[in-house]
């Protein structure tokens, strides 16, 4: 299995995610899978300069994504998944992608969303999308940095 975490943050690349994330997991690949960000040039050049020497970066449309994953070409790699929205990770589970885990990072708050912890903030569809990938058979966590407890997911979490 080619995918060793899915993560849905917002930001997608940033300092934690290429430097905590790479030092835990050790991907051969990130996956960054957005269909609005893989046509802004400006923004996927900007994502490669951050990435560690020795892994590639795929910055493409969920589509094209599937497409690769089930044509087999990155089954020799170990895929650090990211996605800005839980709808895409249910696209990939359904197209009999497999995906080990989800880890929930920024989402970011905004009116019509509750926080249920420091940095997410979820609108009911993405309480739902969450509570579908969890039907769907993946355990879903938050966790913002690797070191964090792993925290199961539920749609009864509350930010205290």
């Amino acid at each position: 299995m080619p995918i060793a975490v899915a993560r849905i943050d917002q930001r997608m690349i940033h300092g934690i995610v290429v430097n905590q994330w790479f030092a835990h997991l050790q991907p051969k690949r990130y996956m960054v899978v957005d269909d609005l960000v893989s046509q802004d040039e400006v923004q996927k050049a900007a994502m490669r300069l951050s990435k560690p020497t020795g892994t590639g970066m795929s910055i493409i449309n969920t589509e094209k994504a599937i497409q690769n994953f089930k044509k087999g070409n990155y089954d020799s790699q170990k895929v650090f998944l990211i996605v800005r929205q839980p709808e895409t990770i249910i696209r990939f589970l359904e197209e009999g992608i497999e995906i080990p885990r989800v880890d929930l990072g920024i989402m970011f708050d905004a009116e019509g969303k509750e926080k249920i912890s420091k940095f997410i903030s979820l609108t009911e569809k993405e309480k739902d999308e969450l509570e579908t990938i969890k039907r769907l058979g993946v355990p879903v966590f938050v966790k913002y940095v690797p070191d964090d407890q792993d925290v199961p997911y539920s749609s009864s979490l509350v930010y205290k």
